[in-house]
C-alpha cells in the first residue's frame, strides 16, 4: 500500500513525520544553490536518455531512478492488459489540465490499493511522457516488489523511525522538475478524510529553496463505483487544475502550508461528490 505517514499533523500524539518530529526541519531560508549542492547533482528525468539515478548525498539510501525499458513495458502491460480485464470502465476527464513541464506533485485522493495503478493510467508516461516518482512505505520497497518499485521511480520513507532523507530528496527531485506522487489523506479511506500538512508544507519547501521554481499541485480524484472495488467496478479519474506554490510562498510558512492544505481539501472534497 502507498501512503504518506510522514503527513500526519504536528498536533497528533502518534505523530512519525519526518516534516514534524524536532531537530530535523530543513529551514525555508535554505539557499537554492546549498540545497542543490547537497541534495543531489542529476539531471532531470528523460525516457530519451540514460536511466538517472538521482541520489541523495547525505543519506544514500534514499534514492530513485526509472527505467526506460521496464517503464515501456510495465505501464502499456497495466493499461491494455491488467486494468481493462480488472475493471467494467475506467474514464479520464481533465488530463489536458496536467502540466508538461516543470515540479510538479500529484495530490491524489485513496480509496484503494488500486489507486497506484490508477494515476499512471491517468497521467503516467506512456501517456504524458513524465516520469511519476512515488514515495511508499519502507515496507513496500522490500524483495521483488521493492525491486520494481524503486525501477519505476519511486523511494521509501520509514514510517516507524522517520529521517529527513526523504524529505530532502523529494526537494531533489522538484527541484530538477520531476513529478511526484503523494496520497495527501495519508492512508486509504472510503470516504473523503482530512489531509494532512506534509505535503503542503513539502511544495513549499521546494519553493523556498529556489526562487520562482514554481511547484504545482495537481489534485486527483479517483472513484470507484464500489467501494470495496471487486471485479467488474467502474472508475472515473478527474485530472483538475493545478494550484501553484507561488501564491502561498508569500504567506509565514505555517499560514500558507495551511491554507493550501485547506485549499486543496476543499478542491478533493468537491471532485469527490461530484456524480
Amino acid at each position: 500500500m502507498l501512503l504518506i505517514d510522514f503527513m500526519r499533523s504536528p498536533k497528533s500524539p502518534k505523530s512519525h513525520g519526518v516534516l514534524t518530529r524536532p531537530g530535523l526541519s530543513m529551514p525555508l531560508s535554505q539557499s537554492s544553490a546549498t540545497a542543490k549542492e547537497r541534495l543531489c547533482s542529476a539531471e532531470s528525468e528523460s525516457t530519451a536518455r540514460p536511466p538517472v539515478e538521482i541520489p541523495n548525498s547525505i543519506v544514500q539510501s534514499t534514492r530513485s531512478r526509472c527505467l526506460p525499458w521496464l517503464a515501456s513495458i510495465a505501464y502499456p502491460l497495466a493499461r491494455y492488459l491488467v486494468l481493462p480485464f480488472y475493471f467494467r470502465r475506467i474514464e479520464v476527464t481533465g488530463r489536458e489540465h496536467f502540466p508538461t513541464t516543470g515540479p510538479v506533485i500529484i495530490a491524489s485522493t485513496h480509496r484503494s490499493r488500486w489507486d497506484a495503478f490508477m494515476v499512471p493510467y491517468a497521467v503516467g508516461q506512456d501517456v504524458t511522457g513524465r516520469v511519476l516518482r512515488f514515495m511508499v512505505t519502507a515496507d513496500e520497497i522490500k524483495g521483488l516488489q521493492g525491486w520494481f518499485i524503486r525501477r519505476l521511480g519511486g523511494f521509501p520513507i520509514n514510517t516507524r523511525h522517520p529521517g529527513i532523507s526523504a524529505l530532502r530528496h523529494s526537494v531533489c527531485l522538484l527541484q530538477h522538475g520531476e513529478v511526484l506522487v503523494i496520497f495527501p489523506e495519508g492512508n486509504i479511506y472510503r470516504q473523503p478524510a482530512p489531509l494532512k500538512p506534509g505535503l503542503a508544507r513539502l511544495a513549499l519547501q521546494a519553493e523556498a529553496s529556489q526562487p520562482e521554481l514554481d511547484v504545482r499541485i495537481v489534485p486527483i480524484s479517483i472513484q470507484y463505483s464500489k467501494p470495496l472495488v471487486p471485479w467488474r467496478t467502474a472508475v472515473k479519474i478527474h485530472v483538475e487544475k493545478p494550484l501553484s506554490a507561488i501564491v502561498y510562498a508569500s504567506d509565514h510558512p505555517k499560514q500558507g502550508a495551511k491554507r493550501l492544505t485547506e485549499d486543496l481539501e476543499i478542491i478533493l472534497r468537491s471532485l469527490s461528490n461530484c456524480p
